[in-house]
């Protein structure tokens, strides 16, 4: 119960620092690319021309937007768990205000807590209502009701990337000093190169088990569906891959908690 109480203090404290900030204007401006995208495309599929074709076969509003949303899955929200996930304890030590964190009557362990907590509403608040927008202006009216499905599961998909990538890169930013290099080494290097390579090593990424649940917002178009199925190749269940995923955040998280609990945070002078 302290660490619950101590999380939900630090959590009340940092989202109002979290939603102003510059990192959460970065991530408005990108999430407005896929919007623009699906705009634009509604507005040549209105004028009589289209915009997309693969193998020259037209590609429809949900296609579109489920090539839309695997771009933003293996780009965006990648991205945005390493400049937020990095940044919850080593900002702390980097402006030498983690000290009056750790001086409050609460564990250290509930300051990651909170604050990774935080980071999810945040994240949340502003990448599920661009994903929302992008939908129904890529998607036309008459095939909402066929695939509105889709768009939830999307949504209860990028809310797990987000909180795997930011609980796996808070471990790294409360080992590290300096830890926004590695997580982007880490997730377009290591994880890039291990999912062309053949044998296991793709296992040890979040995208593999992202990238298997992707294919259900694709319909039943060749083109799309072999370029995909190309790229991930023979992929897990779908139970598989949530409980993947949702093992790998907790343990992240209970990792990162130990960490901070344990270590001493030296500030440069």
């Amino acid at each position: 119960m302290r660490m619950v109480r101590g999380a939900a203090r630090v959590f009340d404290m940092s989202l109002g620092q979290m939603l102003w900030s510059r990192r959460t204007i970065f991530m408005a401006l990108v999430l407005a690319v896929p919007v623009i995208i699906a705009l634009v495309q509604r507005l040549l599929t209105v004028g009589g021309i289209t915009p997309m074709r693969v193998n020259d076969v037209r590609l429809g509003g949900p296609a579109i937007f489920g090539l839309i949303f695997w771009l933003c899955l293996r780009v965006v929200v990648p991205i945005l768990g390493v400049f937020y996930g990095t940044a919850l304890i080593a900002d702390e030590v980097d402006d030498k205000t983690i000290t009056y964190l750790f001086t409050r009557p609460l564990r250290r362990g509930a300051v990651l807590l909170g604050k990774y907590l935080a980071y999810l509403v945040c994240t949340g608040l502003v990448v599920l209502p661009a994903i929302v927008i992008t939908y129904f202006l890529a998607v036309p009216f008459r095939e909402v009701p066929g695939t509105f499905a889709s768009l939830a599961i999307d949504v209860g998909l990028t809310t797990l990337g987000l909180a795997a990538y930011g609980a796996v890169f808070a471990v790294v930013g409360a080992v590290l000093r300096r830890p926004a290099v590695v997580g982007l080494v880490f997730a377009f290097g290591w994880e890039q190169a291990a999912l062309l390579m053949p044998g296991y090593l793709s296992r040890l990424t979040i995208a593999y088990y992202l990238q298997a649940l992707v294919p259900h917002a694709i319909p039943s178009q060749e083109g799309v569906a072999a370029l995909l199925q190309a790229f991930i190749g023979e992929v897990p269940s779908p139970l598989t891959c949530v409980a993947v995923l949702v093992l790998a955040t907790l343990v992240a998280l209970v990792l990162g908690c130990r960490v901070v609990e344990r270590r001493e945070y030296v500030l440069e002078q």
